[in-house]
C-alpha cells in the first residue's frame, strides 16, 4: 500500500491517520509486528523522528504496543479497532454532508448521488 502524503497538511498528521486507516482497514492485522520505525520511515518517505512520533501517538491511544526487545505490535482489542473504524466512518460521513449541503443538495438527494457512484 502506497503512502499518499501531500504537503497541504503536517507530515505527522497525515502518518497518524494512515496508519489508523491500515489498522482499522485491516491491513495491518491485530497482533502483527510492524516493521521498525526506520523501515516505514524509509518506505513512506519520511524523516525517522516523524514516524517516531506518530507511533509514539498510536501508542498513547491503544492502538499499537511495543515490547521492548521485539518492537511495536498493533492492539489485538478489536473492540478498539471496531471502534476507531466507525470514527473513521462518521468523520468522513460528516464531511460529505458538509460538503454536499455547501453544494445545494438535500438529503435525498445526496443518497441518490451515493447509489449512482456505487453503480459505477
Amino acid at each position: 500500500m502506497e503512502w499518499e502524503l501531500k504537503s497541504d497538511r503536517p507530515i505527522y498528521t497525515q502518518l497518524l491517520e494512515e496508519l489508523k486507516r491500515r489498522i482499522v482497514s485491516g491491513y495491518y492485522k491485530p497482533g502483527e509486528k510492524l516493521m521498525p520505525v526506520r523501515e516505514l520511515a524509509q518506505d513512506a518517505k519520511v524523516n525517522p523522528n516523524t514516524m517516531q512520533k506518530a507511533l509514539m501517538e498510536l501508542e498513547r491511544q491503544s492502538l499499537v504496543f511495543a515490547v521492548r526487545t521485539t518492537g511495536r505490535y498493533i492492539t489485538e482489542d478489536e473492540e478498539l479497532i471496531r471502534s476507531m473504524k466507525k470514527e473513521f466512518a462518521a468523520s468522513h460521513a460528516k464531511n460529505f454532508y458538509d460538503e454536499m449541503s455547501a453544494l445545494g443538495y438535500d438529503k435525498e438527494e445526496m443518497l441518490q448521488y451515493i447509489r449512482e457512484y456505487e453503480e459505477e
